[in-house]
């Protein structure tokens, strides 16, 4: 647990130690991640990502065996869901809400969230809802959303198209003002481009309850992603990420409009841009080289998965290591007010 703790809305409500929430990215943050975040007094949400049952079973039992003697701890553990994945195939989903441990909370992103907030309200687990531009906000609110993540365009992995993109800076004060007018109890947590206590000082200071943590704890020693792809994102800078559909093309990830994916640019995403129609009359040829690449861990062609602040990632500590370096470079940062 941190040494110190940051007291907000969103700490309050899930008992956390800090205002933190680890980002439920898909094939990343498993069972160790989540349990090594829950521990340190975070939210800690397993990736349930496009809802492979088996996967999520695997992770999430994984974390809850390793939080079981620490009932705190297992309190603050739950999952998250690609809305539209679910309206496909609801299986994970469906195990999650059957399990006798019940999530902290489940957060939905990229599509209507509507019937899966209900079915978690049946269930009296608080909705974590994903939003990229102010205009979505109502419809959430409405759902019945207990929380709010408003994420900007510099985040890492999948998000709203730059075109119609907001950055974090501006997102989050606009749909915290909203909020506070017709939601007042609703709350809003930042994500995009926060990957130090800098980035969660301000997301507090823009009216945030609190940050999720994404592409910083991709980064960290009980993250699934490789050691490899680690350390090419610690060579990495900011400039070096770029968004686009490419890397789903190349997976075989139909996502709908108007999402698409931020990672680190190598030479296969270069080889492709401005030419994503030519790309799928030749996806079988694509597609074989980038899982080549995959194979022989050849990160020039796959991709890493990470945002504009990797060029602020520098090492790979533990999560305990790095929540408790966030909060300490907080709290220097806040007046005395956010203590406890």
């Amino acid at each position: 647990m941190p040494t110190g703790a940051l007291h907000t809305r969103f700490s309050r409500k899930f008992g956390l130690a800090a205002p933190l929430c680890l980002a439920p990215m898909a094939l990343a943050a498993g069972g160790e991640l989540a349990a090594a975040w829950a521990r340190s007094g975070a939210l800690a949400l397993v990736g349930g990502g496009y809802g492979d049952v088996d996967w999520l079973k695997q992770e999430y039992c994984a974390a809850v065996s390793k939080l079981r003697s620490t009932p705190a701890a297992l309190s603050r553990l739950g999952c998250g869901f690609i809305t539209w994945k679910l309206d496909q195939d609801c299986s994970a989903f469906d195990w999650l809400l059957d399990q006798p441990e019940t999530p902290a909370a489940v957060m939905l992103s990229f599509g209507d969230a509507g019937s899966w907030v209900k079915r978690l309200a049946d269930r009296s687990i608080p909705a974590i809802c994903q939003i990229q531009r102010a205009d979505q906000l109502h419809a959430v609110i409405d759902a019945g959303a207990s929380v709010i993540v408003a994420q900007g365009s510099e985040a890492g992995g999948h998000g709203i198209r730059s075109s119609l993109g907001r950055g974090t800076f501006t997102l989050v004060p606009e749909v915290a003002d909203i909020l506070a007018k017709v939601a007042p109890e609703t709350l809003v947590i930042a994500a995009g481009g926060i990957s130090d206590g800098r980035g969660l000082a301000a997301s507090l200071m823009l009216g945030a309850d609190g940050a999720m943590i994404g592409s910083r704890a991709w980064a960290t020693r009980e993250s699934l992603a490789s050691a490899m792809a680690k350390q090419v994102a610690i060579a990495a800078t900011g400039d070096g990420t770029i968004r686009s559909p490419i890397f789903d093309l190349l997976r075989g990830k139909d996502w709908p409009e108007p999402y698409d994916f931020r990672s680190i640019r190598n030479a296969l995403h270069r080889e492709w841009e401005g030419r994503e129609s030519e790309l799928q009359a030749r996806i079988v040829e694509a597609r074989s080289r980038y899982e080549q690449g995959v194979a022989s861990e050849n990160y020039d062609l796959a991709h890493v998965t990470v945002g504009e602040s990797v060029g602020l990632i520098h090492d790979t500590p533990s999560s305990a290591e790095l929540i408790t370096q966030m909060v300490s470079e907080t709290i220097d940062r806040l007046s005395l007010n956010y203590l406890l």
